[in-house]
């Protein structure tokens, strides 16, 4: 049986979340006078929007089921946090999520937060995400703005371990930018360098992308937020194929050649042959 979500949208999230001071307060979000801190609007929307998405996912899953979540560069994890909030106290149900970062002071904030929630179905670990090993199988990878190759991390180690979704909003995207000044189809359009920035974003989200797709994954490019809140609002939603065992890299390979790029994803696979039709060992 599945589970009927009760808050379904971004709205709904951001209400409940205004309206529910155990949450916001511990995570930092208000002044000691109630009001909620300027500079934490533009997070707690982006979170709401990217919470809307992972419900959708959630609903998709049998409600007795403890589905697991790994969050990469989770940072001071006010997603998980905020996820586990929801999950547990509106529709009954107790996930599980695994947090991962660089950042040791950041890990400890991260303990120090879930003991007051008194949450015990979290864990957090120091390191990379890349490095983490997980004790239990991981359902739904998450990273919101995880910064630069982080982002990437976060996909190969979702693809290396099977999860059925890989949810991830990317951060900047440094990568490529030096890379596209030249020897492409489109260097009339580069040559400036405020849209050789903007196309260096689409490019690098397209070679994710299709590199998600050549893994057997389903991907689908969502809005969290209005752009006018912040250009980084791009989700990069994946979803295993069930029977889907065999990586075909080719549309990923083709568009890196065609911008004549060095893209670093396919650097977490090395120990596989680049054929792009052996059987994925997820």
């Amino acid at each position: 049986m599945v589970e009927v979500m009760k808050i379904t949208n971004k709205t709904e999230i951001l209400n409940l979340l205004e309206q529910e001071d155990d949450i916001i307060n511990p995570l930092g979000f208000k002044h000691n006078n109630g009001l909620l801190k300027k500079d934490m609007n533009k997070k707690i929307n982006e979170i709401a929007g990217f919470c809307e998405q992972i419900l959708k996912v959630v609903r998709k899953f049998d409600k007795d089921k403890e589905i697991v979540f790994l969050e990469c560069s989770c940072g001071k994890s006010y997603l998980s946090f905020v996820l586990s909030y929801i999950l547990e106290r509106e529709f009954n149900t107790t996930p599980f999520f695994f947090g991962v970062d660089t950042n040791k002071e950041l890990i400890e904030r991260c303990e120090e937060i879930r003991s007051v929630l008194g949450y015990k179905n979290m864990t957090f670990k120091h390191g990379r995400t890349i490095d983490f090993t997980p004790d239990k199988k991981v359902d739904v990878v998450i990273a919101l703005h995880a910064c630069n190759t982080a982002t990437d991390e976060a996909i190969a180690k979702g693809i290396k371990i099977g999860a059925k979704y890989i949810m991830i909003v990317p951060c900047c995207h440094g990568q490529l930018r030096s890379q596209i000044k030249s020897h492409h189809p489109l260097t009339n359009v580069t040559q400036f360098g405020l849209l050789r920035y903007k196309f260096a974003d689409i490019l690098t989200d397209a070679l994710r992308s299709q590199f998600l797709l050549g893994n057997g994954y389903y991907v689908e490019l969502l809005e969290i937020v209005s752009p006018k809140l912040t250009p980084k609002n791009i989700l990069i939603s994946a979803r295993k194929i069930k029977g889907r065992n065999k990586r075909n890299l080719e549309g990923y390979y083709e568009l890196g050649s065609m911008f004549n790029t060095n893209f670093g994803l396919q650097e977490f696979f090395q120990e596989r042959s680049s054929n792009d039709t052996l059987v994925c060992t997820c």
